[in-house]
């Protein structure tokens, strides 16, 4: 699928619903908020987002290095996916949400 066209990703979501998909997925899911936001509006379904691993990877490395807040940039990042549109989001980054969502 060519990434820069978010029309060809909607047929590709039609298709997949015409073919019986009970939900759809859209990854990665930093790139593609547009896209989460699209599907969300035209499709009664389920819309995931897969946070995937070199989101993940970019976020603890500038953390490590001192360069931004872990905690404050991943919440913001998750936060933004939801609010996109994703009914679900799959990450790496779940373990440590829910503690600091919990407030642990």
């Amino acid at each position: 699928m060519d990434p820069a066209n978010a029309r060809e990703a909607l047929r590709e979501v039609d298709l997949d619903i015409a073919e019986g998909a009970d939900m759809v997925m859209v990854k990665p899911a930093m790139a593609y908020l547009d896209v989460v936001r699209a599907v969300r509006e035209r499709f009664d379904v389920p819309v995931g987002a897969y946070n995937v691993s070199g989101e993940y990877a970019m976020v603890k490395a500038a953390a490590r290095n001192g360069w931004i807040d872990e905690q404050r940039v991943t919440l913001e990042i998750l936060t933004g996916i939801a609010r996109a549109g994703a009914s679900f989001i799959l990450t790496y980054h779940a373990k440590d949400a829910a503690r600091w969502l919990k407030g642990a």
